[in-house]
Order: structure tokens, then C-alpha cells, then sequence
């Protein structure tokens, strides 16, 4: 039996899909083995969303090819699809896959196989690119799901190279996604996480147009569902149907990842978002009307091209402000090839290092602050894993983990536990 090993980097989106390559290729008759061991064949989902994901990306590839010289190397993913515009294809590689080629890994890999030189599988994107499927079986952990519902994006902001690695935006139709979801609640799993490049765009491209807000309606009502989580959405996309949808069903997670990226108002309009800091505050502030226990955490950029230390201040007191509960902070990443790149006035790095550290101390803090509002109060906590010790850790629905050395807890089970600092507790 042929064996073949994943590696995954990047975004929720690109772990969905490693999960259903490797069910594609175990219907084939492969047997999946773990990325350390000896294979067959190795593939390595790439990211691209910085230059220090690419190349982390080439890195794992030149590493595998010197310990395995014999085994087909495969990349396949955001990476390809971008190196290949570039016309900077990586050598070394058996087997090179564009996003929207992932569905034919199996038989491309078969081919490459027998081939006696690199093959390249990289579709270029067409206005007519439809949503592809690469495979709906989820065969990774029993206590969270992620169901895949779009693709692609055309927000084109000036930062991001995405739009380029997944193309226009598509979105599977709503029946599909509720039929997925129904077959994973009875495979067992608890949590779906709805996910996709740009959740908030679903429908636009559908018979009708359908708003996120329909699809997630019929989703929540699947039979046996505990819990629905929105992976990602943008500023500007969420409204009153979305949040009363939360507020009346309590297996909707009060919990959004709402990016911000800046905060402030020049920043943002040379980023190309699509919303300025007033705005983003409304719809902060409306979320909260609705689910005042509601967790918002969101991404942020430092060190973007032109930003001055006072433009930074502002976006550490507006985050300070609006009270995230959690923070992702990243350092402004120079991608070929987008509008950003060619920008004057690039920040050096150890500016946006400094810049960083004091987002991420900041950001430390907030978490700290929001997840002690919940000890003394009851909450439902999915179990996830146990440690040597015992202890068991899971999260809420507002995404906070909790602990607990209770030996009745299990695996994928949901509770309702008080957070009482002895019995679960969550950590300093």
C-alpha cells in the first residue's frame, strides 16, 4: 500500500482542505502516515499571505527532499498559484498544484509518479471558476468541524496577495452546505466552523443571492447541532439579521472575528478597506446591543507602508478602546506584486518589531481582562484535550479556554461548568 504524508501551513480554509486530500487519497487506497515518517508521497499545503510563509513553504520542501530523495515531493496550494504568475516556480518539486487544482491531487499525483520530469498543475483564474469541492469527509478530531462554504476574494486590499493565490469569489450552494452539516452532527461532531477566504461575500454569486445570514439560519437548525462558529467576517458584512440570529439561538457562538488591520482613518484608506474607524465602532457597538457578552477579536497590521508613530498610537488607543478579547497582531509583510509593495516610505523592521511587541503586550491584556468577567459565571465549555497532568482544557462559545481537573470530563463532550477558580478555572 502506497503511503502519503501532509504538512499544512496557513489558514483554517487550507487545514479543511488538507483534511479532505487526505480522505481523496485513502479512497485511492493510500494509507496516510504522519509527516515525519518515511512516504511515499509528501505533500505540503502552501500559504502565501506573507513572505515569510513562502518561505517557510520552500524551506519544508528543501528539507524533505534532502531526507527523502526517492519520495515524490508534491506543493500544492496558495504558494504555487502565486510563484507561478511570478514566473519563480520552486525547483525540487515533482509535482506543483494551484488552488483550484486541489479536487485532481490523486490522479496528478499519479501521473507524477510515473513522470521523469516535474509536472505543473496551476489553472489560471477565469471569471467562470466555479466553487470546487475537493471532498466533504472530515477525518480529523471529533470536538470541531470546519465546513467549507466560499471561496475565493475580490476585496483587493492593498496589502494582500490572496485575490491572486484563490481567485474571484465563489460560493457552494446553500443545500450542499446543509446536507455537510447534517452528515458531520452525525459523524459526531459538536462545533462546525463556517469557514471560507470571504465568509461575508456568500450568495452573491448564487441563483437569487442569498445573504450569510440565510445560510447560517438553516445551518443552525440542522438536528443534534450544539454549536455554530463564524471563522471570519469583515466590518461592513455583518448586520441586524446576522445578530438576532445570535440572539436567539444558543448554539450561534457569541463570538466574531471581526478584522480591523488599522485604526486609523488614512491608514485604512491606503490599505483599500473598505470602512473607516467610525464605522468599524457602529458596528462594534451594534454587535453588543444585541449580545452584550459577545466575543469580538480581530487581526491587526503594524508597520504598514507610510504609517507614522503617530498614526500607531492611534490604533493602540482605538484597540485599547473597543476592548477586544483577543488580539492577532501581524507585522506588514512586502508582497510581490501587490499595490502595497511599491509604496514610499516602507517602515524598517525593527520599527514594526517594536510596533508588535507593544500590540501583542496590549492585546495580552485585553484577553486577560475579558476572560476574567467570566469567573464566578456558569458556562458551556466543549472538552477538547487532557494533559499529563489530568487537566482538561476545551472553550466556551465566546472562544475563552477553560480548565478543569474533573475526572468525569470526556473528549467532544459539552458542559455547563461554573468557573469557580478551583473545580475550572482559567489561567492568569
Amino acid at each position: 500500500m502506497p503511503t502519503v504524508a501532509f504538512h499544512t501551513l496557513g489558514c483554517k480554509v487550507n487545514q479543511g482542505e488538507t483534511a479532505a486530500m487526505a480522505h481523496l487519497f485513502r479512497e485511492a487506497g493510500y494509507e496516510v502516515v504522519d509527516f515525519s515518517e518515511v512516504a511515499d508521497v509528501y505533500v505540503i499545503n502552501t500559504c502565501a499571505v506573507t513572505v515569510q510563509a513562502e518561505q517557510k513553504s520552500r524551506q519544508i520542501a528543501h528539507r524533505t527532499r534532502e531526507q527523502n530523495q526517492h519520495a515524490t515531493l508534491v506543493m500544492v496550494g496558495c504558494y504555487p498559484q502565486v510563484a507561478q504568475d511570478r514566473g519563480e516556480l520552486p525547483e525540487g518539486i515533482d509535482l506543483l498544484v494551484g488552488s483550484a487544482d486541489k479536487p485532481r491531487i490523486v490522479e496528478l499525483v499519479e501521473r507524477a509518479r510515473q513522470a521523469s520530469s516535474p509536472l505543473i498543475a496551476v489553472s489560471r483564474w477565469t471569471d467562470e471558476t466555479s466553487f470546487q469541492m475537493i471532498s466533504a469527509s472530515q477525518e480529523v478530531g471529533r470536538t470541531r468541524a470546519t465546513l467549507k462554504i466560499q471561496d475565493g476574494c475580490q476585496q483587493f486590499c492593498a496589502y494582500c496577495i490572496i485575490p491572486y493565490a484563490r481567485g474571484p469569489e465563489r460560493s457552494r450552494s446553500i443545500a450542499d452546505v446543509v446536507q455537510e452539516a447534517h452528515e458531520l452532527v452525525e459523524s459526531g461532531f459538536k462545533e462546525i466552523v463556517l469557514t471560507g477566504i470571504h465568509v461575508g461575500s456568500f450568495g452573491q454569486d448564487l441563483p437569487g443571492q442569498p445573504d450569510l445570514a440565510v445560510l447560517v439560519e438553516q445551518v443552525l437548525q440542522v438536528p443534534g447541532l450544539q454549536r455554530l462558529r463564524l471563522s471570519s467576517i469583515e466590518p461592513n458584512e455583518i448586520g441586524e439579521p446576522l445578530l438576532e440570529l445570535m440572539q436567539r439561538h444558543p448554539n450561534f457562538c457569541r463570538h466574531l472575528h471581526v478584522p480591523l488591520q488599522a485604526g486609523q482613518d488614512r491608514v485604512l484608506k491606503a490599505m483599500n478597506r473598505r470602512y473607516n474607524t467610525a464605522e468599524y465602532r457602529a458596528i462594534i457597538d451594534l454587535a453588543r446591543s444585541f449580545v452584550p457578552e459577545i466575543a469580538i477579536t480581530t487581526d491587526v497590521i503594524v508597520g504598514f507602508p507610510g504609517e507614522t508613530e503617530a498614526e500607531f498610537q492611534q490604533t493602540y488607543e482605538f484597540i485599547k478602546e473597543l476592548g477586544f478579547s483577543r488580539l492577532h497582531v501581524f507585522r506588514y509583510s512586502r508582497r510581490p506584486g501587490t499595490p502595497a509593495a511599491e509604496m514610499p516610505q516602507q517602515v524598517p523592521q525593527a520599527e514594526k518589531a517594536r510596533r508588535s511587541r507593544a500590540l501583542i503586550a496590549l492585546g495580552q491584556r485585553l484577553a486577560k481582562a475579558y476572560a476574567k468577567r467570566l469567573v464566578g459565571s456558569e458556562q458551556t465549555v466543549l472538552w477538547e484535550s487532557q494533559d499529563a497532568n489530568g487537566v482538561w482544557s476545551g472553550h466556551t462559545d465566546t472562544y475563552v479556554t477553560v480548565y478543569s481537573n474533573d475526572p468525569s470530563l470526556q473528549s467532544n463532550a459539552i458542559t455547563r461548568i461554573t468557573i469557580d477558580g478551583t473545580n475550572a478555572w482559567i489561567k492568569p
